[in-house]
């Protein structure tokens, strides 16, 4: 969720050998404008598609809002965990104690804190009003994660099992994921379903860093052939997303197996580049900050995204659904980002920051240096066929 957003030096490559992504200092660095923006865009997208959708099934019917949450859906979350294994990199080959702080533990830490402030205000829809149902509910949602909160509970989830397989080939991993995303697994378990459809992606944010990188670099100096390929994406995505198929388990040709891999794939891209641009016109501060914030967005949307529905929709204050959904989401994402703001500093930042007594590694303004990373994870099909071949990988 959170990205710790840092710039690499101007010019800087990673060397032969090292991890790949990008090449970072190991001291404090500025966070990238661009990564914020496309998280900003991310984050709007989701706080859209859950306020649409209810102020639909509120209303009995559809407004204009649909149409964009319907465009978004083959790339909305896909790119959201992209992004959230763009710096895997920085820090995968450090000890288990620093990684595990880093990457698993600051997950946890807002999943659990988070369950209980959501399941507490639904207290009598997850326990039947009894305490000994609301434990219940608790310890189910140890392994089944609850509502909003699963992204949160699979980037710990994600990042585990991207360590464990770190000694493996990025390509034996990366084909074993998107054979995973393009198989019909339906197993009614939400922590296996949504594994198998999204980890493909976080690990293309991870193992094509670098390539990321360069994209946005090219954006940054090539901004009419970057609008032209997004004009050309944003056709063929809408044309898919919006013709309906009924086959497959598909509801949409962009819902079918391999196209929904690569649109996700396609559209990440996208907002990288969409990130690029709207950064270099200097018209994306907004954006940058709703996702420099993102992890407040997620973990506290529901609650104003909930009032403000069940206040318009109950007394018909607007009749338009897509205004009234244009609303809830607008409110859904202030909302988060002022009460993130009331807390900072005081003793109610634990909800945004985990505290000191919540880490396994002290907090500090200067990162470990990198230990010495294993095999080179690199995307390399010509390496991988001299090793099939028997050669040593150069």
């Amino acid at each position: 969720m959170e990205i710790v957003s840092y710039a690499p030096q101007g010019g800087d490559r990673p060397p032969e050998g090292r991890p790949l992504g990008p090449v970072v200092p190991t001291g404090a660095a500025p966070r990238l404008d661009w990564v914020d923006t496309a998280k900003g865009i991310c984050i709007v997208l989701v706080v859209m598609m859950h306020a649409t959708l209810g102020v639909e099934a509120a209303m009995g019917r559809e407004g204009f809002m649909h149409w964009a949450v319907a465009f978004s859906k083959p790339f909305r979350m896909p790119d959201f965990f992209l992004l959230s294994g763009l710096f895997l990199s920085r820090v995968i080959d450090r000890p288990w104690r620093v990684y595990a702080d880093k990457r698993v533990l600051h997950f946890a830490y807002f999943y659990v804190l988070w369950l209980v402030i959501q399941s507490a205000v639904k207290f009598s829809q997850v326990s039947d009003g009894t305490i000994v149902g609301f434990l219940q509910h608790l310890a189910v949602s140890m392994v089944e994660p609850f509502s909003t909160l699963w992204f949160v509970y699979l980037l710990a989830v994600f990042s585990v099992v991207t360590k464990l397989l770190r000694p493996v080939p990025g390509l034996v991993v990366l084909a074993a994921a998107a054979l995973l995303q393009m198989a019909p697994i339906e197993t009614g378990y939400l922590l296996i379903d949504e594994f198998c459809e999204r980890w493909v992606f976080f690990l293309a944010g991870y193992l094509f860093a670098d390539r990321i990188f360069r994209l946005a670099e090219f954006a940054r100096t090539h901004v009419a052939a970057s609008l032209a390929g997004l004009g050309i994406w944003a056709v063929i995505n809408g044309g898919l997303a919006f013709t309906p198929a009924s086959f497959l388990g598909a509801t949409t040709l962009a819902e079918l197996p391999g196209i929904s891999l690569l649109l996700g794939l396609a559209g990440a891209a996208a907002i990288v580049v969409i990130g690029v641009l709207l950064t270099r016109a200097r018209v994306a501060e907004p954006l940058r900050y709703a996702g420099s914030k993102s992890i407040a967005i997620y973990l506290t949307f529901f609650l104003p995204m909930a009032f403000t529905r069940l206040l318009l929709t109950r007394y018909e204050v607007i009749s338009d659904p897509g205004i009234v959904a244009a609303i809830v989401t607008l409110v859904a994402v202030l909302f988060p980002l002022l009460c993130e703001r009331l807390v900072r500093g005081t003793r109610f930042g634990f909800l945004y920051e985990r505290p000191s007594w919540a880490r396994l590694t002290p907090k500090t303004g200067q990162e470990p240096p990198l230990s010495p990373p294993a095999e080179q994870p690199k995307i390399d099909l010509s390496r991988a066929l001299r090793s099939h071949r028997g050669e040593a990988a150069a």
